[in-house]
């Protein structure tokens, strides 16, 4: 995972990717919201939680999309688009576990991997560094992230129709791609941290 400087074409803050970024943003805790409802004697509203997460797959695809084509790439977007992302991972990581449709080991894992990612975050900011541009490995990892987990949404219950059974497979099958992905990408992305650091400590 490659450090790489993406010129910034604006600095806008209401662009069109920006806004689409903020409205996932909005979207975290209603989705949050959504998916523990049952969970406190609610009704199941898992309906309206999947529409919401798909709603945010969309809007993901397109503030990248839009943000290249309109000559928008903003210091904000390539803040809000990973924070957006990531901040979706961790709602629907404490939703799923809290309902027992994720193991807490997998939980454990991709929690581990944020904790990784955020130190050395913190440490290239220590070196004047600012946050890097999400590539192609991160956002595959995502991706699949996000298909895993509606799917798996899908599969809870004790149904044993097609439906049921198809979202089980292809949910734990997004879920350990995701998973493997993930890690993948934040160590490609230590290492190369590691060799910025060791670059500025000989310049000097």
């Amino acid at each position: 995972m490659e450090v790489q400087e993406t010129r910034i074409q604006t600095d806008r803050v209401l662009t069109i990717p920006n806004i689409l970024s903020m409205a996932r943003l909005v979207g975290v805790p209603v989705f949050l919201w959504l998916i523990l409802w049952p969970a406190f004697d609610g009704p199941n509203v898992d309906g309206w939680a999947l529409l919401v997460l798909a709603l945010s797959g969309v809007s993901d695809y397109l503030d990248g999309k839009l943000a290249r084509r309109w000559n928008q790439i903003s210091s904000l977007g390539r803040i809000l688009d990973p924070a957006a992302d990531r901040l979706y991972i961790l709602s629907t990581l404490v939703g799923l576990t809290w309902r027992g449709i994720l193991p807490l080991w997998l939980t454990a894992a991709l929690l581990a991997r944020e904790l990784m990612l955020l130190i050395a975050v913190g440490l290239l900011g220590r070196h004047g560094y600012g946050p890097p541009q999400v590539n192609f490995l991160g956002k595959a990892a995502t991706f699949n992230l996000m298909y895993a987990f509606p799917l798996l949404l899908l599969s809870d219950g004790d149904g044993h129709s097609w439906l049921h059974m198809l979202a089980t497979v292809f949910g734990w099958a997004f879920a350990g791609w995701g998973t493997a992905l993930y890690w993948w990408a934040g160590i490609l992305y230590v290492v190369q941290v590691r060799r910025i650091i060791r670059a500025d400590a000989t310049a000097d």
